[in-house]
């Protein structure tokens, strides 16, 4: 594995006292820096860090008020950057994630291959049998979802926040309009997908601990799709009309517009003739088929245009760096700590 680039961890902490230390020291000695990021953990979580970890890599960062996975995540990795990191890997502090594949993780983005990765818990079919069912057809279902909302067809398990990102692809986002809680990991890969940023996943296996979920799947089923449609939305104006017009755009154009008009004109000549207690005729029924039939190839085409168009471009190369201010003057961060402060 290639050094030239300094790579950086960034660990988001929240209720995690009991597992963010052996997390910490489990990190590998290619990381050059370490980053903690306490979301005002009302356990303490980096206090603990810093009073029991003795590692000169590791910095502390507390926040002032829960700002989320996302909001703890980008406020770390804007840190890291500060600090001369090129690679910025995000693993979680409750222990699901194995740190002795961060080099697998990074290696894609070292040797310029990639711009972002993602772990993968479903290439190897053995690893389902460590999964939960719930969480197999929760994680299914979103992967869907997540194809059609960023664009990257041949992406699965959306949800697994072990990733990398390179610093220059990162300054290329609006970080402010990333959401920082639930979403984070799908907004990511929307954005992404909006700079034509090159994603590459990477197998790994799935670790579960006894670690409870705060979240209601019940109660996010509506957030998520309405949150996946209007990105949806976004991202179809953005690649076929704003920045470009292909045969792409007329096929969505022509599709929907026939498939509206199908379903329209065949539900206002079902209620018609119903009412008059005869049947359709015969040339009516036919027309009303064939706007549907051949919308629905219109959009059949459009799909398969879509998922040949993905990202497949490394950009990072091309891209000038990108400076914040540093975090100790961001009002949201109540101090800076380091280990045995």
């Amino acid at each position: 594995m290639k050094r030239e680039s300094k790579m950086a961890v960034v660990i988001p902490c929240f209720r995690v006292s009991r597992q963010i230390v052996s997390v910490v020291n489990s990190i590998p000695a290619i990381v050059d820096i370490i980053v903690v990021v306490d979301d005002a953990c009302p356990e303490g979580s980096g206090k603990l860090v810093a009073e029991k970890i003795q590692d000169p890599r590791v910095q502390v960062l507390r926040l002032k008020k829960n700002l989320g996975v996302g909001g703890a995540v980008l406020t770390g990795m804007r840190h890291a950057v500060q600090c001369g990191a090129d690679i910025l890997v995000k693993i979680d502090g409750d222990g699901q994630h194995d740190a002795n594949y961060i080099p697998f993780l990074v290696e894609p983005i070292m040797q310029g291959k990639a711009d972002y990765t993602k772990g993968n818990r479903f290439y190897r079919l053995e690893n389902l049998n460590k999964m939960p069912g719930v969480r197999i057809a929760g994680n299914a279902g979103l992967s869907f979802l997540s194809k059609l909302s960023s664009g990257y067809w041949n992406l699965m398990d959306p949800t697994n926040g072990f990733v990398a990102i390179h610093a220059r692809v990162l300054g290329q986002l609006p970080l402010e309009k990333i959401s920082q809680r639930y979403f984070f990991e799908s907004d990511m890969l929307f954005r992404l997908g909006t700079i034509r940023a090159k994603v590459t996943q990477v197998p790994m296996p799935a670790i579960y601990g006894d670690e409870v979920s705060g979240i209601n799947p019940a109660h996010l089923l509506w957030p998520m799709i309405k949150w996946h449609g209007t990105s949806l939305g976004k991202r179809f104006f953005y690649n076929y009309f704003l920045r470009g017009f292909s045969l792409a755009s007329l096929y969505l154009i022509s599709g929907i517009i026939l498939l509206i008009l199908g379903g329209v004109f065949g539900l206002g000549y079902w209620h018609h003739y119903a009412s008059l207690g005869v049947n359709a005729p015969t040339g009516t029924v036919m027309l009303v088929v064939l706007m549907i039939i051949v919308g629905m190839n219109f959009l059949f085409n459009f799909l398969s245009y879509d998922m040949a168009s993905e990202p497949r471009e490394v950009i990072h190369s091309f891209l000038p760096p990108t400076f914040w201010k540093p975090e100790h003057n961001n009002p949201d961060i109540l101090e800076f700590l380091t280990p045995n402060e």
